[in-house]
């Protein structure tokens, strides 16, 4: 993706968004790695997207999975057709 990058006009922020979710995990080549870092170091409104993403993955990680009640749960398995989980989980 590198040499990708590098053909992309430098406004264009667009081409970066494909490589993102890797880079944020930390397993994106080291080329794309340096490219994306260059390109964050010159665009404000990147490196605000890439921040925003970084939190919201931490936030995610962190925070304790959102009780549901019974009948939101019910609800939910039914739309989704989950019937027999959601009798698993009421018989726990």
């Amino acid at each position: 993706m590198g040499a990708e990058m590098a053909e992309k006009p430098a406004g264009n922020c667009h081409h970066l968004l494909d490589e993102l979710g890797e880079y944020l995990d930390g397993e994106a080549a080291a080329a794309t790695c340096a490219e994306i870092e260059r390109h964050l170091a010159e665009c404000e409104n990147c490196r605000a997207v890439v921040d925003t993403l970084r939190k919201t993955i931490t936030l995610y990680r962190e925070l304790p999975p959102p009780e549901l009640s019974e009948a939101a749960r019910a609800r939910l398995c039914k739309t989704l057709d989950l019937s027999a989980l959601y009798i698993e989980h009421t018989q726990r």
